[in-house]
Parts: structure tokens; C-alpha cells; sequence
């Protein structure tokens, strides 16, 4: 199978059961941001160090980087359409189990703090920055189409869950993240 199609050289591409829309469609821009964070994840996963002592926090990227995936799928199905999978409570539930477990082994935040420290924790800080594009992209398309409530909630506690994946990362690291500058 050939990688290039040339279905897309005159500005439009396929939604998931065959949609051709232009490629600026809110659709294409939402779930092409999804894909966007997500190549932002496994940059920033890819600067961590090999040792075993990372291997469940990369193997819950895993399965968030999968479930971002489905985000995409979900946005990717014009209005009307099911997709073969769909987010649920569950998935929203696991980020907020992850919150917790790793938030209770850093330290208590008294200031905001700027995206930094090492080169994994800021590559997390900056996934954050895109789901939070992504979040507002896929409430934009709310408005104007049919989204899973899930999909906003999971995308919305996915940038809580990297701001702490951040600071985990960071802490474990050895780095710390600047505090905000107080003038």
C-alpha cells in the first residue's frame, strides 16, 4: 500500500465512511490537533531515560496516547455517524486516578510555575498547550456539530494530567520548573 493517495492535492481529504471536506474544515483542524498533541507526547516521552524505573509512566502514556487516538477517531466521523469506539467516563477516570497518584508524590505548588525543567518535562508542558488548543477546537466544533461530552471532558482533564506529568517527570528528574517571576 502506497503511503500517498493524491486524494488530498486539490485541498480536500476524507473523514472516517468516505466525507470529503476541505482541509480546513473545524473537523480536520480538531482532530488533526489531536494528532498534533500527540505527536508532542511522544516527543516529550522520547526524551526520558530508558532506565525500568519509567516503564509504568510510559506505559500509562500508552494507553493515553491510544485513548488520544479514539479523540481523534471520534472528531474525525461527520455528525449523524458512529464511530467504532467511543470515550467514556471511565477513560476521564483513569487520567484523574493518575493525577492523583503521581500529584501525591510532588511537592505542594505555592506559585505558578513556567514550562520547563528537563527536556521531557517541558516536551510535557508543551502536549499540554496543544490538548488545550485541541480542547477549544472540538468545543468550537460542539457548537456546530454533534461531539461526545466525553471527548471535551477527556480532553480538558488530559492538560491536567500533562501539567502533572510534567512536574512528576521534572521531579523525578531532578529539575525543577521556574517559578513565575515576582516583581
Amino acid at each position: 500500500m502506497k503511503i500517498y493517495t493524491k486524494s488530498g492535492d486539490k485541498g480536500e481529504t476524507s473523514l472516517i465512511y468516505g466525507v470529503r471536506v476541505p482541509k480546513y474544515d473545524l473537523r480536520v483542524d480538531a482532530y488533526g490537533t489531536c494528532d498534533e498533541a500527540n505527536s508532542a507526547i511522544g516527543l516529550a516521552l522520547s526524551y526520558l531515560p530508558e532506565e525500568e524505573e519509567w516503564t509504568e509512566f510510559r506505559s500509562v502514556f500508552h494507553i493515553i496516547q491510544t485513548k488520544l487516538f479514539h479523540v481523534g477517531a471520534e472528531l474525525a466521523t461527520p455528525a449523524g455517524k458512529e464511530v467504532g469506539w467511543k470515550l467514556e467516563e471511565a477513560d476521564v477516570q483513569f487520567l484523574e486516578k493518575s493525577i492523583d497518584k503521581w500529584d501525591e508524590q510532588l511537592p505542594a505548588l505555592t506559585n505558578f510555575v513556567l514550562p520547563g525543567g528537563a527536556s521531557s518535562g517541558a516536551g510535557l508542558h508543551f502536549a499540554r498547550t496543544v490538548v488545550r488548543r485541541a480542547e477549544r477546537k472540538a468545543i468550537a466544533l460542539r457548537e456546530s456539530g454533534e461531539v461526545n461530552p466525553t471527548v471535551i471532558r477527556y480532553l480538558n482533564r488530559l492538560s491536567d494530567f500533562l501539567f502533572v506529568a510534567a512536574r512528576y517527570a521534572n521531579h523525578k528528574l531532578g529539575k525543577i520548573e521556574p517559578a513565575l517571576h515576582q516583581e
